[in-house]
């Protein structure tokens, strides 16, 4: 049984047979992407053990082939125990070492990659410094003491417990949170007086959060909603609505001439409360990762060909301002000349069409960016040695004849 085992998976014929899968899973992937959209293709057909076929109409899922995961798990094992089974120790065979080394480096990093890698956005505006970035397609609840105008007190609630609708005691303050309804992703509606059947404060009194099916785009993120009810010491302190639409841009424009002068002040206004005496506020938010230095941004340029729309440029200058070791400098980022500053890399990745002075920074943090360069450089040299090493035999024994 184990000699089968190892016969099977040293197999160049299994080798050839995952090779194909990667292309046949590589072109599937392309094409659904025009579906799905960048982000949910890489997750359902390579950051998964299985693709599965999600029957229409219901809620049943096929499995139909092996994922990324599974094909690459697979070729990790195919190329150890081929290694081991054919490999034999000798100068001459240095160069499949490096080979079958780079091989799997580049294998193990991306893997290593999907775990560890963390994309973010930064949202800057002419003038404005930030030291966050905000990852939109992960929310979390904040709930914030803002008594005190110079300090605020957060405690940031994972927004996955939203959906088990559980009561929730909020760490180091007396408040306990109940969710009363939750919704994915929502719609933002303006509410109608007769659908008031729970009476709210703050926006949920303009505005209401229906479920939508998908997202409004591909690669778009599900935005969540949900309404909170909030006791402090055992005292019912009211409900609200929280979303994270409340904090896009988009959502007074998508409203449009719906949206009055009262819902645009409402949506202007935090979800607040009081309770002993402290000010609190809840906000339904993108995750947000926090850095010890800031990002102002001095300058956006966005550069189009002469009598066209067709962009030619984007450029943002920016200044990095660390406390800890007082550097103050700037630093111009513009297309494929990224900024990497403390393990992180700043790349020019958008803008916003309705105000020419606000850029989109994407921020990606990942551990092992060097891998890919090692791994090329590991198989490079390991093909040239191996060709070197049947070339000067073969010279020797051609000019001997």
């Amino acid at each position: 049984m184990i000699r089968t085992l190892f016969s099977f998976f040293s197999s160049l014929k299994l080798t050839f047979v995952l090779l194909c899968a990667a292309a046949v899973l590589v072109f599937a992937g392309t094409l659904a992407q025009v579906h799905l959209g960048l982000y949910s293709t890489q997750n359902q057909f390579f950051r998964s053990l299985v693709v599965w076929w999600h029957v229409p109409g219901t809620g049943w899922r096929i499995p139909v082939f092996p994922g990324g995961y599974t094909i690459g798990v697979l070729m990790l094992i195919n190329l150890a125990v081929a290694h081991f089974r054919y490999y034999r120790a000798g100068h001459r065979k240095l160069g499949v070492a490096l080979i079958h080394a780079g091989i799997v480096l580049l294998l193990l990093g991306q893997f290593l990659a999907d775990l560890l890698q963390v994309e973010t956005r930064l949202r800057l505006t002419e003038g404005q410094a930030k030291s966050y970035s905000e990852n939109n397609r992960i929310a979390e609840l904040a709930v914030m003491d803002t008594t005190d105008p110079a300090t605020n007190r957060v405690v940031a609630l994972p927004a996955s417990w939203l959906a088990r609708r559980q009561n929730m005691a909020v760490p180091e303050f007396p408040l306990t949170l109940r969710v009363l309804e939750h919704v994915e992703n929502a719609q933002p509606v303006l509410a109608v007086a007769e659908s008031n059947t729970v009476p709210v404060q703050g926006i949920g009194r303009q505005l209401r959060f229906k479920p939508q099916p998908g997202a409004t785009s591909p690669d778009a993120p599900t935005i969540p909603a949900a309404l909170l009810e909030v006791t402090g010491d055992g005292v019912l302190l009211g409900r609200w609505w929280v979303s994270t639409w409340l904090t896009d841009e988009r959502l007074a424009s998508m409203l449009g001439r719906e949206a009055g002068a009262e819902l645009r002040q409402a949506l202007a206004r935090p979800q607040d409360f009081t309770h002993a005496g402290r000010r609190y506020e809840l906000a339904l938010r993108p995750r947000r990762h926090y850095k010890p230095f800031a990002v102002e941004l001095i300058d956006f340029r966005h550069d189009k060909y002469p009598g066209t729309d067709i962009p030619k440029n984007f450029s943002s200058r920016v200044r990095i301002r660390h406390p800890g070791t007082e550097e103050n400098r700037e630093v111009l980022i513009y297309m494929n000349h990224p900024l990497r500053y403390a393990g992180e890399t700043y790349y020019q990745a958008d803008f916003d069409p309705q105000d020419p002075r606000v850029t989109v920074l994407q921020v990606v943090r990942n551990p092992g960016w060097l891998t890919p360069y090692v791994a090329c450089v590991l198989v490079s040299l390991g093909m040239a040695l191996q060709f070197l090493t049947r070339l000067v035999p073969f010279v020797g024994t051609w000019r001997r004849a």
